[in-house]
């Protein structure tokens, strides 16, 4: 007799229920999640999580593959049909592994050199950072961004020229802003190098239409799928026209790079629920959800901007906001904690040219894709930064001292005062009752 969750384990089934519960009654702001559809959860809850596919449709190692075939078939069509692209790898795990697994197939460890975005400026670990196995076992050079808080595409192109990578990464974690492919196509021809697109952040809005798409110029292009893609946690490398072009062999070798150079079998639920994900963004609806996230977004920057917040770049055209916190005299850590305890979930994050250690940045990252999948509107958009407003208020004046004994003894007492604010737990109240009217 086959048992329920609730009946075989009742703490994990309970755990579950408390998470579902925190998720409805907080207003989630974290740029890369979002509220997966319940036909998504449906697909990667499947009995499918019971087969073993190791290898590719047609060419497996197990037998019995024939139907997972079809699902992994499906989900490659759907994914070369929305990004317009010839060639499409869904097996990659997540995106980390997915970045890796292109840096296997093109780069030879120890020589062959990556650039990309530093980590401090708002890029990915995997994009060559010293602290990931990207700048471990890769040459690695990494570019920032210009006072202003955008990408100075002048600058990197005479780091490229002198540094002559054979990737350049354009994809970044924190740019809330506009990125020129074109120009980043320019400089990868102008050195010799591939350019990668990692657009885990803003695939579903390329998709729609609310970013420009990097089909036309990058070689090739990574995205996780859970970010404003909204579908389950895992990733595409995709391989372009241009890429083609530059080297036939780029499929192979990415398929070869990802198994048998990092994987063994897929997760075959969770290609089947990018698949459903992919139809899903295909649609009207969809397209209409895009563009109300950055709709959002750019209203949502405006209106802190009036609480005299400071926006990195002075704004969005995307989905996410970066704000630098020293003006209000406050860390990002203590920031983050303070919004979660008042009812507002996002990220402390690192801005440019930021002093602090990346555990207790001077800034916050903050999102719309989760927000508007439950229907929040321009109008919501005031509360939200009157809310944001009043619980950093609280914590104004807690800064963190640059001595690290120093700084441990004040997070302490920084969580303790935090987590007992009056106002934040009343403030975390009036969100709860606030996000009942958008239910899941």
């Amino acid at each position: 007799m086959l048992r329920t969750l609730r009946q075989e384990d009742s703490h994990i089934y309970n755990l579950i229920k408390r998470e579902e519960k925190r998720q409805v009654d907080v207003l989630e702001m974290i740029p890369s999640e979002n509220y997966t559809s319940k036909a998504v959860m449906e697909a990667l809850g499947s009995i499918l999580t019971n087969k073993y596919s190791e290898g590719y449709p047609k060419r497996r190692y197990y037998q019995g593959n024939t139907i997972i075939d079809e699902i992994e078939q499906v989900a490659q069509g759907r994914a070369k049909k929305l990004f317009a692209v010839p060639f499409v790898n869904v097996q990659a795990l997540s995106g980390s592994p997915a970045n890796l697994a292109v840096y296997v197939a093109l780069l030879k460890p120890g020589s062959d050199k990556i650039m990309g975005l530093s980590l401090a400026f708002g890029g990915h670990l995997t994009h060559g950072q010293p602290q990931s196995a990207t700048g471990k076992f890769f040459l690695s050079t990494l570019y920032t961004l210009g006072k202003d808080g955008y990408l100075d595409y002048d600058a990197i192109e005479k780091q490229a020229i002198k540094e002559k990578p054979k990737i350049i990464v354009a994809g970044f974690t924190a740019y809330a802003r506009i990125i020129d492919f074109e120009k980043f196509s320019k400089i990868a021809e102008k050195v010799g190098a591939y350019l990668l697109a990692d657009i885990s952040h803003i695939a579903g809005l390329v998709v729609a239409g609310e970013h420009p798409s990097p089909t036309p110029y990058a070689d090739i292009i990574t995205t996780t799928t859970h970010k404003t893609l909204r579908g389950p946690r895992g990733a595409l490398i995709m391989v372009t026209e241009k890429g083609l072009k530059k080297n036939p062999e780029l499929p192979k070798l990415i398929d070869m790079a990802i198994i048998p150079g990092l994987q063994g079998g897929p997760h075959d639920n969770q290609t089947a629920a990018i698949a459903v994900a992919l139809k899903e963004a295909s649609t009207l609806s969809y397209k209409k959800y895009a563009s109300q996230i950055v709709k959002n977004a750019k209203v949502l920057a405006d209106e802190l901007k009036r609480y005299n917040f400071d926006l990195v770049s002075g704004g969005t055209d995307n989905h996410l906001i970066l704000i630098d916190l020293k003006n209000k005299k406050v860390n990002g850590a203590v920031a983050a904690f303070a919004l979660e305890v008042g009812g507002v979930v996002l990220n402390k994050n690192g801005v440019p040219f930021d002093r602090m250690p990346p555990f207790y940045p001077s800034g916050i990252r903050l999102g719309t894709p989760a927000i508007t999948t439950r229907g929040m509107k321009e109008k919501d958009m005031g509360k939200i930064a009157y809310w944001i407003d009043i619980i950093i208020d609280e914590v104004q004046d807690m800064e963190m001292s640059s001595n690290k004994e120093e700084r441990t003894e004040q997070w302490k007492n920084y969580k303790k005062n935090v987590m007992n604010n009056k106002k934040l737990l009343v403030t975390a109240k009036e969100i709860q009752t606030f996000c009942r009217k958008f239910p899941l």
